[in-house]
C-alpha cells in the first residue's frame, strides 16, 4: 500500500454520494495510516535527537578532560618555561588560569548542545499540526 500523503490523497466527494459505512471505513483507515506515519518520524526525529544529545555529552566530557589534563601537564611545562621569565609561583599561576579558561569555554560550548529547543521535535510537531489542517479541511 501506497504511504498516505496529502498530496496524493483524494477529497472526499459529496457526502449524499457516499454511504456512511463507506465514510467511516476510509476515515478509520487513512487515520491508522496516519498515526502509523506519524509514529515513524517521531521515532526517526527522536534518534536523531539522541545523536544531539550524544555530541553535547561527550564535548561537556571532552571540555572537563582538556580542563584536567591540560591543567596537570601544561602547568609544569608552563611553569618550567615562565620560571626563566618570572617568579615560578607567578607562571604557575597564569600557565594554570589559561588551561582552566579553555576547559570552561569547551564545557560552556557542550552545555548549549544540550539546550531544550534543540532536542525539541519541531518537524514532527509541524506534521501533526498539519495534519490536523488537512482533516478538518477533507471534514468540510
Amino acid at each position: 500500500m501506497e504511504p498516505l500523503r496529502r498530496d496524493n490523497v483524494e477529497r472526499f466527494p459529496e457526502r449524499r454520494e457516499r454511504s456512511v459505512a463507506s465514510l467511516l471505513s476510509d476515515l478509520a483507515r487513512n487515520f491508522s495510516l496516519l498515526i502509523r506515519q506519524e509514529v515513524a518520524l517521531a521515532k526517526a526525529e527522536a534518534a536523531e535527537k539522541v545523536g544531539q544529545l550524544g555530541m553535547g555529552i561527550g564535548m561537556i566530557a571532552a571540555g572537563g578532560l582538556v580542563a584536567f589534563a591540560g591543567f596537570i601537564v601544561l602547568m609544569f611545562a608552563g611553569v618550567y618555561a615562565l620560571a626563566l621569565v618570572v617568579a615560578p609561583w607567578q607562571a604557575a599561576l597564569i600557565v594554570g588560569g589559561v588551561v582552566t579558561l579553555l576547559g570552561i569555554v569547551l564545557v560552556f560550548v557542550g552545555k548549549s548542545k544540550l539546550s531544550a529547543d534543540k532536542l525539541t521535535p519541531q518537524r514532527t510537531i509541524q506534521s501533526i499540526k498539519d495534519d490536523a489542517r488537512w482533516a478538518k479541511e477533507q471534514v468540510r
